[in-house]
């Protein structure tokens, strides 16, 4: 029996590998290990929102990049994998000099401590007081030097530190941020959510999230190049991000669909703050970049679901998400409520 188990097992993983090569191919991603990982998790159903994500990208014919291979490896299969390797061998150089330096100085203090108590045993009445004092200058010259460069050394130190810590700074921000919306990554929403589910638990407070969906994103690739694809995505990003607020959390959800967790914010709120959303988004107007020419006005569905205490974050999005999806049926461009479509699916 186990025998026959280990053979299925191998025929399916053969499979999967194969299929999840095939479709790398087809779509332009190349063959390394980390975007490998991502595919096979694909094709065997590791992960539906994984699935949905990559489909959406499919659907809408997106490009698989190197920022979007990474965004997914990052966010679906290892999470916790450091875009910061080199740091801490960096930081064990700088940590290595300094010791060096400082044994070195050590040293040279000692000898100095050792000089300078052979110079103090010279000093007799009927001693000639010149030479010693030509020592004393001498040793009080060459500790004063040594001081010299150990102050270069250790303000060399402290800057390669501060390069290190802007680095990190900098790798951690990437590591929690869409490359192409500047908006936050599926990862960060996650880990934000969760905090915000747990303190609107403990504390008793309202939270709610609103879901976005560009209306006809297809259309602006097929019609004007994934570029003016690009930018439309980018236009609601800054405008969905210039609408929150500090405490708020605006996130690249996966595909064309973004969202913001609102803590502290009632469904009404919730609903209201999507409104002003939506009316900004249908003013703004874009022109294509190459030739100045105007793109038809962009539209989206909103999507709005408040907490109920206890539930997952899966289930709340899931709600949210089948109000934005009663949006669209409804004719798009507009907003509606978890209580709506609560309402019409009964």
């Amino acid at each position: 029996m186990s025998s026959t188990v280990n053979e299925i097992d191998f025929d399916y993983a053969t499979s999967t590998a194969d299929r999840a090569n095939r479709l790398m191919a087809q779509y332009g991603v190349p063959p390394t290990p980390d975007n490998f990982s991502v595919w096979f998790y694909y094709v065997s159903g590791g992960s539906l929102t994984l699935k949905k994500t990559i489909d959406i990208l499919i659907a809408n014919k997106r490009k698989f990049d190197s920022a979007t291979n990474r965004d997914l490896y990052i966010t679906y299969v290892n999470p916790h994998s450091s875009t910061s390797g080199d740091f801490p061998e960096q930081l064990r150089s700088v940590i290595d000099s300094a010791k060096d330096f400082l044994a070195t100085a050590i040293s040279d203090n000692r000898t100095q401590m050792e000089t300078l108590d052979e110079v103090s045993a010279q000093c007799k009445p009927t001693t000639d007081p010149r030479p010693i004092i030509e020592m004393l200058v001498k040793e009080l010259s060459h500790a004063t030097t040594r001081s010299t460069a150990l102050e270069e050394n250790f303000l060399q130190t402290t800057k390669d530190l501060d390069q290190i810590k802007d680095s990190l700074k900098q790798a951690e921000e990437h590591s929690n941020t869409d490359a192409l919306t500047g908006l936050a990554n599926r990862r960060s929403l996650e880990a934000f959510l969760r905090a915000a589910q747990i303190t609107a638990m403990e504390a008793g407070t309202p939270l709610s999230i609103l879901m976005i969906d560009i209306d006809h994103f297809k259309k602006f690739n097929d019609s004007y190049g994934h570029q003016v694809g690009d930018q439309v995505l980018r236009l609601v990003s800054r405008v969905l991000l210039e609408s929150v607020r500090e405490c708020d959390l605006a996130a690249r959800y996966g595909g064309e669909e973004l969202m913001a967790i609102l803590p502290g914010a009632s469904l009404d709120a919730c609903a209201e703050a999507a409104e002003r959303l939506r009316r900004r988004i249908a003013e703004a107007r874009l022109t294509r970049r190459t030739t100045g020419e105007e793109i038809s006005s962009v539209t989206v569905s909103i999507g709005v679901a408040q907490f109920r205490m206890g539930e997952t974050a899966d289930g709340m999005i899931e709600r949210c998400d089948r109000a934005l999806y009663q949006a669209k049926r409804q004719g798009r461009n507009r907003t509606v409520r978890e209580s709506a479509e609560e309402e019409i699916a009964a």
